[in-house]
């Protein structure tokens, strides 16, 4: 049976409730003409709806009505005694960390306001925000009601799943779930005490692990406890709180060891960890007793660690690769045969992962360039077949907007916080920004927070607050506000630090130097440095750039979560991001000459000695020689290049794509001039190698 749940599918909170959907056929087929069959499928496939490529915030106020409104307002910015706001009341910070640091608790600016003044304009992301406000004072009015705090939990943690707010609800929703499972751990001892069986569900059945699409209330109070354990595992994991997930999973696994759910997650969060072995382990299990094939995830972990380390899995690549082949058989007989919109939705997705696992298989292993690339096209052609058609004209408006509004008179004196405390990295998909970021994270006073932005959360809100505070046409107002939003978030990512931190795993006994920088590693920030010289003038902000034709290969071969990126698996929509990509960022370089500084990724490979301590120098602290022992660190690295930055510096990447140069050659073309680009590193005490 396929049950990928489909993007047209409302929004459940409660993913218990979900149904397996039915088996495929198993009936023989001979061999068909799939170009024919996706032709079909795209005209039967009502395409589902899909955020538009390249929005750094994912669901944002619509771009171009706040860009218009600030334009507007910024007409008005002007002091009220016509002249320039005086520096002393510039460089004071309206809250700044030291004055909050007594309470962990202390709300953010964006925590302050009511819920009415908080809640996104965006339709959906609002409902979502409904839902959590109504099951919180659900929650609060019935506190133990262990239902009401795994409803709160549960609606938090898909809000965190589906918009990456940088771990805004995550405290919350933890606490939760802690507060649930203490209830039905206290529930479960009592039913032990008296000799009462903990297995058994409302309708009789004894098996847990069937118990995974049962709504909570007809949970077994073991199939309650998988649940829990299982969601918070996956809380833990977007948190960055590996080694809990870990944890969570395994607490699970100790009631029911064939609860796959748990064991295929902690297996995806072992790779993190560098735990091969046992990785594959949990995953093989996984493979070997999923019958009705729910978790198809476990195929793409699996070859995650077959690539970086064939050697911990008996047999290797061949017995996975004997039950992907039968699969796409059978799978491709049931579209085929024709099957309701919904199933053909889901096979169409199913599909799409699983060609491309055997494309990672030729490419990697038997080096067979042809079957790989057979097996990219069909995954890819599965995958457009379901999601919107590219909206270019979004992307194009929003880039001449970004460039209308943000001029080079658009930012007055004296604007923004004086801290210089996030270090901005942006760029395109796939450009090496995981190798900078570490480098950057092996200095004892830099962290690096990974991908989860919390000034990308908070944009939308940030945007909006401009808008508003700019009606006034008083500076002094608008540059409160602006500092409010900027201390907002350098204080909160030093909170969210502060939390990973305590729930992670160290080096060493010895205690960490208190960091005084955090990377923000949202890439497609690339679209927002306007708004990030408004908040932070005095951040550095790196962009890391690549070879063109090597990054465009790069983000087309890789297959992201669902979302945006969806349009990197197109050449002409990639084409069409990457020329917008370029485009902004010479803005950038025209409107604030040398606010961006520029790392070329074959410079940071060729010459990491210098460039790194060329980077340090820019971050203004102290060169630490730890730096350059970078992949040495323990710390877990969840992107997708986690294997690579363990192995340090590798050139291997370096002209990859013209191994594939003549499939590709549409691609090029389409890229155009842009195959080129004679971008330079700007760091300034950077030295030239000859």
């Amino acid at each position: 049976a396929v049950n990928i749940p489909p993007k047209s599918r409302p929004i459940e909170f409660d993913v218990s409730k979900a149904k397996p959907s039915p088996k495929p056929s198993r009936k023989p087929t001979k061999a068909k003409d799939t170009s024919k069959m996706m032709m079909g499928m795209t005209r039967k496939i009502k395409p589902t709806s899909s955020p538009s490529p390249s929005t750094a915030s994912p669901h944002p106020t619509s771009y171009q009505i706040i860009l218009d409104e600030i334009e507007s307002r910024k007409r008005l910015w002007k002091p009220k005694n016509d002249g320039p706001p005086a520096r002393e009341h510039m460089s004071k910070p309206t809250q700044t960390s030291k004055s909050r640091s007594n309470s962990r608790s202390q709300p953010s600016a964006q925590s302050k306001k009511t819920p009415e003044a908080r809640r996104s304009k965006d339709p959906q992301r609002a409902k979502i925000e409904e839902i959590v406000e109504i099951s919180r004072e659900e929650y609060k009015a019935d506190p133990d009601n262990v239902f009401k705090a795994t409803k709160l939990a549960d609606a938090l943690r898909q809000k965190d799943l589906m918009y990456h707010d940088g771990g805004l609800g995550q405290r919350e929703a933890l606490e939760a779930y802690h507060h649930a499972i203490k209830l039905t751990l206290k529930r479960r001892e009592k039913m032990l005490r008296n000799g009462e069986p903990t297995n058994i569900s409302r309708s009789g059945t004894r098996s847990v692990p069937d118990e995974m699409f049962f709504d909570y209330l007809q949970k077994s109070v073991d199939g309650m406890l998988c649940a829990l354990y299982t969601n918070r595992g996956k809380l833990y994991f977007m948190a960055n709180m590996f080694e809990r997930a870990v944890e969570s999973y395994t607490e699970c696994i100790e009631i029911e060891n064939m609860y796959l759910d748990a064991v295929g997650s902690r297996g995806s969060s072992l790779i993190i960890l560098g735990k091969y072995a046992e990785a594959a382990e949990d995953l093989r299990r996984v493979i070997e007793n999923d019958s009705e094939r729910l978790f198809k995830d476990a195929f793409t972990a699996m070859a995650k660690v077959l690539v970086a380390k064939e050697d911990v899995v008996p047999q290797g690549w061949g017995p996975m690769v004997k039950v992907l082949e039968e699969l796409i058989e059978s799978y491709e007989a049931t579209l085929d045969a024709g099957e309701s919109l919904e199933q053909q939705h889901l096979l169409a997705e199913a599909l799409n992962r699983l060609h491309h696992v055997m494309f990672t298989y030729h490419d990697a292993k038997t080096k067979n360039q042809e079957a790989a690339w057979k097996h990219l096209t069909n995954s890819y052609k599965y995958k457009m077949a379901t999601v919107e058609p590219y909206d270019a004209n979004h992307e194009s408006q929003k880039l001449l907007s970004t460039k209308a509004v943000f001029h080079k008179n658009f930012w007055s004196p004296g604007i923004g916080s004086q801290t210089n405390l996030p270090i901005f990295i942006i760029g395109f998909v796939r450009s090496g920004s995981t190798l900078l970021e570490r480098v950057l994270d092996a200095h004892p006073e830099i962290v690096g927070t990974g991908e989860d932005s919390v000034f990308n959360g908070r944009l939308d809100h940030i945007r909006n607050s401009i808008v508003q505070a700019s009606i006034s046409g008083d500076m002094l107002e608008l540059n409160q506000v602006v500092e409010e939003m900027a201390d907002s978030v350098a204080f909160d990512m030093r909170e969210r630090w502060k939390e990973i931190d305590a729930n992670s795993a160290k080096d060493d006994k010895t205690e960490r130097t208190e960091p005084t920088r955090f990377t923000d590693k949202m890439l497609t920030n690339y679209f927002n440095v306007g708004f990030i010289h408004m908040l932070f003038p005095n951040a550095l902000i790196l962009h890391v750039a690549r070879n063109p034709m090597d990054v465009i290969w790069s983000a087309y071969k890789h297959e992201f979560p669902p979302g945006g990126l969806d349009y990197t698996s197109d050449f002409h929509s990639l084409a069409n991001m990457y020329h917008s990509y370029r485009e902004v960022m010479l803005h950038w370089d025209s409107v604030l000459p040398g606010r961006v500084t520029h790392v070329r990724y074959e410079d940071l490979v060729n010459d990491m000695p210098g460039v790194a301590r060329a980077i340090i120098a820019a971050t203004g602290l102290d060169w630490d020689d730890n730096v350059l022992d970078f992949h040495k660190k323990k710390q877990a690295v969840n992107t997708l290049s986690t294997s690579q930055v363990r192995k340090g510096i590798y050139k291997d990447s370096m002209n990859a794509w013209k191994k594939y140069e003549k499939q590709l050659r549409p691609l090029f073309k389409l890229v155009g001039d842009e195959v080129e680009w004679d971008l330079k590193t700007t760091l300034p005490s950077l030295t030239p190698t000859s």
